[in-house]
């Protein structure tokens, strides 16, 4: 169970640190996109998927966070 568990952390470790990259980079596009747009609207959607983002990237930590606790109550008996 203990190899199952280190695997188990491993890939949400991957995951996270996959997510949280393409997030910066997202993030940072649509900062840039909002600040370049000429048009009201475009800025305006720019905005909107700004919040997006960051609803997606606290979204995969949470899952993460679940991960980790769903593990956690895994019985000693089973290790």
């Amino acid at each position: 169970m203990g190899q199952l568990t280190t695997l188990v952390n491993s890939w949400v470790s991957d995951a996270q640190g996959i997510v949280a990259a393409i997030g910066a980079l997202a993030l940072l596009m649509a900062f840039v996109y909002r600040i370049v747009a000429i048009d009201p609207r475009s800025a305006y959607e720019a905005r909107r998927w700004i919040g997006r983002i960051v609803v997606g990237t606290i979204g995969a930590e949470l899952a993460g966070t679940l991960t980790h606790a769903l593990i956690a109550t895994i019985p000693s008996t089973m290790h």
